[in-house]
């Protein structure tokens, strides 16, 4: 095993998830292998449309999010006293899962082995995420909050894939930013404000 792998395993086994009512959480995962499986609008709209409905299905507002072509940002904030950011994930990406294998095992069935995960143990799977819980940070305080959502919507500008932020349609900084072309409108208005001594 390499240092590299080493350090993935050791990632996925340590991320640690708290359920705390009234916080948000800022969430960061992956495509299977960093490959870009999100660098085409139909795998977008696949994430879009899983989750807006993860979102009427486990009570969530989402205040900000940017899809990069293989990983993805989200900043969310669940609304119920008892809630497992867990299955929200669950419910976001397996739907995502089941339509690319179905869309490539129907119409390119030669190109599931990009999907294909053998495993040490022998078992195969076919993966649309990597493996391992990603990233998961509780927020609390609106300094925070709004600087997070500054980093999402910057994302595609730090690569260089756009100039400003809501030029890259795959994000909430449009919306943010006054348009209403947007993939997903987010739930701006739950989002705490800044107070005179947070600047």
């Amino acid at each position: 095993m390499t240092a590299s792998q080493w350090q993935n395993r050791t990632k996925r086994k340590t991320c640690r998830r708290y359920n705390v009512p009234g916080d948000a959480h800022a969430l960061t995962f992956s495509c299977f292998k960093r490959r870009a499986f999100l660098a085409r609008d139909r795998s977008r709209r696949w994430f879009m449309e899983s989750l807006d409905a993860a979102r009427t299905k486990h009570a969530f507002d989402v205040w900000a999010y940017v899809l990069m072509p293989e990983h993805v940002h989200l900043l969310i904030f669940p609304r119920a006293s008892d809630y497992s950011i867990s299955d929200i994930l669950t419910d976001i990406k397996q739907p995502v899962t089941r339509w690319a294998f179905k869309y490539l095992q129907t119409r390119v069935p030669d190109s599931l082995s990009i999907m294909r995960d053998e495993q040490p143990s022998g078992k195969m799977a076919h993966r649309f995420w990597q493996r391992g819980g990603g990233y998961d940070r509780n927020l609390t305080k609106p300094k925070t909050i709004h600087a997070t959502i500054d980093y999402i919507h910057t994302n595609p500008v730090r690569r260089e894939l756009v100039d400003a932020a809501d030029d890259w349609y795959w994000s909430s900084a449009r919306y943010h930013m006054g348009r209403t072309d947007v993939p997903l409108v987010p739930d701006v208005g739950s989002i705490p404000l800044l107070g005179p001594t947070d600047n």
